[in-house]
């Protein structure tokens, strides 16, 4: 199996299809190419009574390509910019599908007008690791380090100086520790040691410090938490990915399933007077038309009509914004960390609280993980600068922080 993204271009794909490849990874014509796949209706046709022919049926394929061209505009804000092809994957080593998610990574730290910075750093900080094999997740944590080196200002110079006091991003600690596997030259002393802190490094394939999978408890624990019946996958879902399964059972308790819902409403709503088929079973297809929304009552909330299959449909939502005007509220300061002081923990990095480590009154360790923050997949560990005692801790898990806020006062 071979992934074209490392081929590049559509006629290089056939030269390996030639030179025997069996399997290679596409994508629709409408989904591919630039930082995507090579295009798979191209590839079929191109391949059509040859030794090679697909069997694949071009007009079912094209039938996929139609639809998915017409969801890919509601994806618009997500794309790379790209508008054609681009040579700077041979300087930076950046993966196609890495590129799509960097450029709005970085914007969400504020650092969307030094992207190319930040590029030019994903080449440095891939020299400093050792030019290592880049996929996920390896090539993550390239990106996630470019991006914290350029946040904080850091350069190979003055790392070792600037950054022995800072908590790296998760996922550079978690290669530094070994948990992604060892680098068959070794890793950078003098990096990993900076990396880790007091943190000991493992010497032996991840896998095998992993304790046997307890499904069944996992099942247990969503059903107690949740009040539902799992199935396996839900299981399984949960034993890979906790965190983002249960903010989906999170969400679809609260939202109900919006599966059925078509791309542009799930992410913009409808507008006054506009009407969406939404098909709730098979063959059940409701016709919704949103007629107008009310002003909000005395309790801040607000009435929409609307036509459901011709009958008219009133509901009531609260207008979080109009209540807070109503009652007068203000959002509430946010409080800064100073840099300047070992004893306040401040977010190196915007995002939200996934986890508080530490309660108030624990007696913590310099260098011990006291929060983790999430922001585009990337963690960063808020660590202790000195030994202490928490003496209050300012923000929540699930809330969203800025750059620089205060979490956590140490005594």
């Amino acid at each position: 199996m071979a992934d074209p993204r490392r081929f590049g271009s559509l006629s290089t794909v056939l030269m390996a299809a030639e030179a025997g490849v069996d399997i290679v990874d596409t994508a629709l014509n409408s989904m591919a190419g630039l930082t995507s796949q090579p295009a798979l209706n191209s590839l079929v046709a191109a391949l059509s009574n040859t030794e090679r022919d697909t069997g694949i049926d071009l007009k079912g394929i094209q039938k996929l390509s139609d639809y998915w061209a017409a969801v890919r505009p509601v994806y618009y804000p997500f794309e790379s910019d790209l508008k054609s092809g681009s040579a700077e994957i041979y300087r930076y080593e950046i993966p196609g599908g890495q590129y799509s998610n960097l450029k709005p990574q970085v914007e969400s730290f504020g650092l969307g007008h030094r992207f190319t910075d930040v590029k030019e750093m994903y080449k440095t900080v891939n020299e400093m690791v050792g030019d290592i094999v880049k996929v996920t997740p390896s090539s993550k944590m390239v990106g996630d380090m470019a991006i914290f080196m350029v946040k904080n200002d850091l350069t190979p110079e003055n790392i070792f100086e600037k950054a022995k006091n800072m908590a790296f991003p998760d996922s550079v600690v978690s290669y530094f520790q070994g948990m992604m596997g060892q680098p068959e030259w070794g890793f950078p002393e003098d990096l990993q040691k900076l990396v880790l802190k007091d943190i000991e490094p493992i010497t032996v394939r991840p896998g095998e410090l992993l304790p046997p999978e307890d499904l069944e408890g996992h099942g247990r624990y969503l059903k107690g938490k949740y009040g539902f019946e799992p199935t396996g996958k839900d299981k399984v879902s949960y034993a890979l990915y906790p965190d983002v399964f249960e903010n989906y059972i999170k969400y679809y308790m609260e939202n109900g399933d919006v599966s059925r819902m078509g791309s542009d409403v799930f992410f913009h709503g409808l507008a006054e007077g506009e009407t969406s088929e939404i098909e709730v079973a098979e063959g059940r297809v409701l016709v919704v038309e949103y007629l107008r929304m009310g002003k909000p009552d005395s309790e801040g909330f607000r009435t929409l009509e609307f036509e459901v299959n011709g009958n008219r449909r009133e509901i009531r939502v609260k207008d979080k914004s109009a209540h807070q005007k109503m009652q007068g509220a203000d959002e509430p300061a946010v409080q800064m960390a100073d840099p300047d002081s070992d004893s306040e923990v401040g977010a190196s990095i915007p995002g939200h609280i996934m986890k508080i480590l530490v309660k108030e009154g624990d007696a913590v360790k310099a260098g011990q993980s006291l929060a983790v923050i999430e922001a585009m997949k990337m963690e960063t560990v808020m660590a202790a600068a000195r030994d202490g005692k928490v003496d209050s801790i300012l923000a929540k898990e699930g809330q969203q922080v800025k750059t620089g806020q205060l979490l956590i006062r140490l005594g």
